[in-house]
């Protein structure tokens, strides 16, 4: 079985070193917050992964869910206590507003939370989560009934949701959806439809379960602007009140899929089903975004979750394995053979799983934040200027995570040889599981259009220059901090590529769209290297004061540095490579004539 250690002492040096918290104690949930609390929530939490979800991580792939004649689901064996624990513990509304039954801690802290649940059982964690998020729907389109009636219960997890998109036909083009709602004289809607890859759409761990449909009123336009969401319960209230009655909605089968076998993917009918509408007519993508944000969020620290994880046992069997020589000459000259760890090759592939995964979730605790400052900053100003930053930002957190996520699980499958191609050492799991991060939430494919057209694409790409100074501003406190770390020349010229790359694609997008998304995968790349680089140097610069203290007894604050140094020598320079990509002419990817695919 994979072996797990979530990373609590990492996330208290970025909770110590990235957030000033006296700069934050404005915001709602920040006033009382101490850092020894903070330490022993996320303590708890890991204890709940380690000992809790991560023993059923292997059994729920190769046992898988079950649906019965009736249309009913069974979770893998364990998930019903697992899930128990989990609400009971508190943990499904962590980040919620105490009035509505949650915690009310920042989203920096949750971040944490969700990497060690992610990490400990990918399967399990995609049934958590979405009532906190979509409750975010409920308290700014819903009804003071519908919030009255669902927010709490969504927030503590008494009930679950799920979010209902996808139709057989159409994914990424919502507009083209066939779903279609018929009002009725007392209020509510019939919605018929189906929709395909409902994650969660069926199962066991709740008694209810809360889907969010998106469906076209009877007569209203075609297209995205046509679109309405509308809440629809499994269970309907009768005349007493209690939630009694079994609604119209039913799971018609299971995904059969490459991995995340845990997870109840489910193909749901709606035959004239009760529905809700939340929010104005024909503005149901306004609360689809804002969540559909937050789960992209989500998938990075997810994609980040499964790579710290196989990092970790790749780490521990290049340790343990003894194959080879040290090319310098034996290292356990009493052994028939030294550890893997002694290869050059094998180093520079853990030290780039580690580098990685380690500037990463800095970048995600620092989006947090920022996210933390969107929702609960009383100023109208901050709030603007915080969510222009996410919305910029997010994209890149998405698919650069992602995509990473997935590499660095491949080749920590690698490190094993062959028995990482086996089924007893897990790690397959992992490379099968993560690979839907990539395709979910919006393909990586369409981030990257995002961000070149739509983020770009407004006021001139003044965000991305922001956020360009704001990184030359860390630069040159650094070149004083720590001026002998090759970060600070490396992340200097990856900063220039960043800023020709965003100058180039702004007045591209202006003339010749196609062309400029014929850039958008190698912008995204690099600017998910700079941003990763900008943590590195706030990491670097926060270790180098401590070291200077001497604070650094166990040499973890030497040995963060070193990995500073791996990503600016060996993986920064990648963004060279990204910037004449970028500017390459789009004729070879556009004028190539169909017929000759």
């Amino acid at each position: 079985m994979l072996s797990y250690d979530p990373p609590v002492a990492d996330y208290m040096f970025l909770f110590e070193e990235l957030i000033d918290l006296d700069k934050y104690r404005h915001l709602r949930g920040f006033a009382d917050l101490d850092l020894e609390v903070v330490e022993a929530v996320l303590s708890e939490a890991g204890k709940v992964a380690r000992e809790v979800m991560l023993p059923l991580n292997a059994s729920a792939d190769r046992e898988g869910c079950t649906r019965h004649p009736d249309g009913s689901v069974t979770t893998p064996s364990g998930f019903r206590e697992a899930y128990r624990a989990y609400t009971e513990g508190g943990w499904a509304g962590l980040a919620a507003p105490a009035q509505y039954g949650g915690q009310d801690f920042p989203r920096t802290v949750a971040t944490a939370v969700m990497e060690f649940r992610g990490g400990a059982n990918q399967s399990f964690d995609m049934y958590t989560g979405w009532g906190e998020s979509i409750a975010e729907i409920l308290m700014a389109h819903g009804t003071p009934e519908q919030c009255e009636t669902y927010l709490t219960r969504l927030i503590t997890g008494e009930w679950s949701a799920t979010m209902a998109l996808t139709e057989p036909h159409c994914g990424t083009d919502v507009g083209l959806l066939r779903t279609r709602a018929v009002p009725q004289a007392d209020g509510t809607y019939k919605v018929t439809g189906t929709k395909i890859f409902n994650s969660g759409g069926e199962h066991d761990l709740t008694d209810n379960i809360i889907h969010f449909v998106l469906a076209r009123i009877e007569g209203d336009p075609p297209g995205t602007k046509g679109i309405s969401l509308f809440l629809m319960p499994k269970l309907l209230p009768g005349e007493d009140g209690a939630f009694d009655r079994r609604n119209t909605v039913s799971c018609g089968s299971i995904e059969h899929k490459m991995g995340l076998n845990g997870s109840a993917t489910c193909v749901m009918n709606y035959d004239e089903a009760t529905a809700w509408l939340v929010g104005e007519r024909q503005q149901g993508l306004v609360g689809m975004f804002k969540l559909m944000n937050a789960i992209r969020r989500r998938t990075g620290t997810m994609a980040l979750s499964v790579s710290e994880l196989a990092t970790q046992n790749a780490v521990a069997y290049a340790k343990e394995r003894l194959q080879g020589r040290a090319l310098s000459g034996p290292k356990r000259p009493e052994a028939m053979a030294d550890p893997l760890i002694v290869q050059p090759d094998v180093r520079r592939t853990l030290m780039k799983l580690k580098s990685f995964n380690e500037g990463a979730r800095a970048l995600l605790v620092w989006s947090g934040l920022i996210a933390d400052v969107v929702d609960r900053a009383p100023d109208k100003a901050e709030r603007a200027a915080a969510a222009e930053r996410l919305a910029l930002i997010t994209p890149v957190i998405k698919a650069y995570l992602s995509d990473e996520g997935f590499d660095n699980t491949v080749i920590a499958q690698q490190m094993f040889g062959g028995h990482g191609y086996m089924a007893e050492t897990g790690v397959e799991q992992l490379v099968r599981d993560i690979r839907m991060l990539a395709i979910a939430e919006g393909a990586n494919g369409v981030q990257g259009v995002d961000l070149v057209l739509r983020k770009l694409g407004h006021n001139q790409g003044q965000s991305a220059f922001d956020l360009i100074d704001e990184i030359a501003a860390q630069l040159a406190a650094n070149r004083t901090s720590t001026p002998s770390l090759s970060l600070v020349d490396a992340m200097a010229r990856a900063l220039d590529d960043m800023r020709e790359a965003t100058t180039y694609l702004v007045g591209l997008g202006s003339r010749d769209r196609e062309a400029a998304c014929a850039g958008a995968t190698d912008y995204i790349h690099l600017m998910g290297l700079v941003l990763v680089g900008f943590m590195w140097l706030r990491i670097a610069e926060a270790a180098t004061r401590r070291i200077d203290e001497g604070r650094d007894e166990s040499g973890e604050l030497a040995a963060k540095l070193m990995r500073a140094r791996f990503f600016a020598e060996r993986m920064l320079p990648e963004t060279a490579l990204r910037l004449t990509r970028i500017k390459a002419s789009a004729d070879s990817v556009m004028a190539l004539e169909e017929q000759w695919f």
